[in-house]
């Protein structure tokens, strides 16, 4: 008996066939049609939504992971623009990206073109189901999507309006495949499948990232975890310095973009920090910091070599004081998953040099790192934020979901 999971890539690749004949344009209405469909069915598509976050409710889920997991109006439309926004953009399949005539006379085209079949990986963020349907068909990719187990119901329900509205459409509604088993077989066997899926992108945790990494045959565009940091440099502007800090953490905490330590200059941090700790206090963010940022906000933990090396997702974050901006970047060096970093500093000199030496996908002069985000960098929506340095880096929109294809014409001619 075929699984669920093998029936369902196969579905996705007899579908790419037919995505890789559709019109921009046949992409286009298919979007739009999708859209309007998650508008009308709001309903119920927070109905279903509310039986994944009471089931959530009664086995204890934080409230950040039930923020992550939450639906409302609000959401929805955001999410139906974020699909307007693709769209919008220039649809990358066919691009010419280079042209070169051989002596012998061959012409030689390199082109954009889809992926085929994707395996999309995700924990409990429903809109990551819509993100992912979104980009992956207008690139011309076929999409298998396994979310995880706190989502299912809403994941469901999404995407069976998604491929009623695709119905009416020239694209084929086996272009999206929502696998339904819970089980994490289903995930081990998604890795394997060699010859059906062409790419895995995992999307969530640490753990979640790790094991597809670990253990996939088929390619994986690693996303990775986000512990970023946010260093408040000697010289920064303290109205600045906090309006950028507070953002980055509480703006919304559970997301892998938000801030998990800062960083303070030990000059800024004598004037400063004890004002700048208690906004994050009123703020209900429990602080664990360094023994000077300690010695300077009574009540404060002591943070460990592990709670720098965690991405906590809620309202907890870490204070450490450093000496100088040579310190910051041997923390940021260590315990970074080269995912977002911002420097907040008046110095130009400061500016470039951690704008130049931080590893990491989006490195930030005196901003948020919540801006680390397909749809704030005119993405549209995003698959997720790469933070490996091969084929894609940062947040990943349409290119990104594309390969190339070497298109040569000839007149006869043969090698000797």
């Amino acid at each position: 008996m075929t699984s669920e999971v093998r029936q369902k890539a196969l579905l996705a690749q007899n579908a790419a066939t037919t995505m890789n004949r559709l019109t921009t344009e046949q992409k286009n209405t298919a979007l739009n049609q999708m859209a309007d469909a998650l508008l009308a069915e709001q309903a119920a598509i927070i109905a279903a939504n509310e039986l994944d976050l009471q089931r959530g409710r009664e086995q204890g889920t934080s409230p950040s992971l039930l923020d992550r997991l939450a639906l409302n109006s609000d959401r929805i439309v955001d999410i139906a623009e974020g699909l307007r926004q693709i769209v919008q953009l220039p649809d990358p399949v066919g691009e010419l990206l280079e042209h070169f005539d051989r002596p012998n006379g061959l012409k030689v085209d390199k082109v954009r073109v889809p992926l085929g079949v994707i395996g999309m990986i995700y924990e409990a963020r429903p809109n990551v189901t819509v993100d992912a349907a979104g980009l992956c068909l207008k690139t011309g990719n076929s999409v298998v999507l396994r979310g995880g187990s706190a989502a299912i119901e809403s994941n469901r329900k999404i995407v069976e309006v998604l491929k009623q509205a695709l119905s009416n459409t020239a694209m084929p509604a086996d272009a999206i495949q929502l696998i339904e088993d819970s089980d994490r077989a289903s995930v081990n066997e998604m890795l394997k499948l060699n010859g059906l899926l062409d790419v895995v992108i995992p999307r969530g945790g640490a753990s979640l990232i790790r094991n597809v990494v670990e253990n996939a045959t088929v390619p994986v565009i690693e996303t990775g975890a986000g512990i970023c940091h946010t260093f408040v440099d000697e010289s920064a502007d303290y109205s600045m310095a906090a309006e950028i800090a507070f953002n980055a953490k509480v703006q919304r905490p559970s997301v892998c973009n938000s801030m998990e330590t800062l960083l303070v200059h030990e000059s800024f941090a004598e004037k400063h920090l004890a004002a700048l700790a208690d906004r994050f206090l009123q703020a209900n963010v429990e602080l664990r910091g360094s023994e000077e940022a300690v010695a300077l906000i009574p009540g404060t933990k002591l943070a460990t070599h592990e709670d720098y090396s965690t991405e906590y997702n809620d309202y907890i974050m870490n204070i450490r004081i450093v000496p100088n901006l040579d310190a910051a970047l041997a923390h940021i060096r260590q315990f970074s998953t080269k995912h977002s970093e911002c420097i907040v500093t008046e110095d130009s000199v400061n500016a470039d040099r951690f704008i130049t030496e931080v590893d990491a996908a989006a490195v930030y002069h005196n901003a948020s790192t919540r801006f680390t985000d397909g749809f704030e960098f005119g993405f549209g929506a995003e698959i997720g934020i790469s933070t490996q340095k091969l084929h894609a880096r940062g947040p990943m929109g349409l290119p990104a979901l594309t390969s190339t294809k070497y298109r040569i014409y000839g007149s006869g001619q043969i090698r000797g």
